[in-house]
C-alpha cells in the first residue's frame, strides 16, 4: 500500500508479456471494430480513465469506414505494418514508428493502410 496526502492506494498491476487479455465490445461500434483484436494492458487496474491496448489490425479488403467519435483523447504509435486515420476531413497515413494524439469527439476511423496488418498500441483517455 502507498499513502500520499493521506489517501490509501494498492501497488500497481504489472500484465506479463505473455498474458492473453483479448477484449471484445458490445456497443454500436463493434462492426467498425471487427477488424481489430484488442489485448488490454490495463485490465486489473481499477477505477482508471485511460484505456491501453495493443491491437492487432487483420487484413481488410473492406474499404467501407464508419467514423465515430465520443469524449476523451487517442494516442496511437503504430509498432508494426502502417495505418491509415481517418480524423474529420483529413486523413494521415502512418508508418512503423509514428504516432499521432487527437481528440476523439472529432468523427475519426482507424484501419490498416492498403487493407494491410499491422499492429498498434492505442491508449484511449475517458474523462469523468
Amino acid at each position: 500500500m502507498y499513502i500520499f496526502i493521506g489517501a490509501v492506494f494498492p501497488p500497481p498491476p504489472p500484465r506479463k508479456k505473455e498474458a492473453s487479455d483479448t477484449i471484445s465490445f458490445s456497443n454500436n461500434a463493434v462492426r467498425s471494430r471487427k477488424h481489430m483484436e484488442y489485448h488490454s494492458l490495463s485490465k486489473s487496474k481499477a477505477d482508471r480513465h485511460m484505456e491501453p491496448f495493443i491491437i492487432d489490425v487483420a487484413e481488410s479488403s473492406d474499404n467501407e469506414f464508419i467514423l465515430s467519435s465520443h469524449e476523451g483523447e487517442e494516442f496511437i504509435m503504430v509498432m508494426e505494418g502502417t495505418m491509415e486515420i481517418n480524423y474529420g476531413k483529413n486523413t494521415y497515413v502512418l508508418e512503423e514508428g509514428d504516432s499521432i494524439y487527437y481528440d476523439s469527439i472529432v468523427p475519426h476511423h482507424v484501419h490498416a493502410f492498403e487493407g494491410q496488418a499491422a499492429k498498434i498500441l492505442a491508449v484511449i483517455y475517458t474523462p469523468i
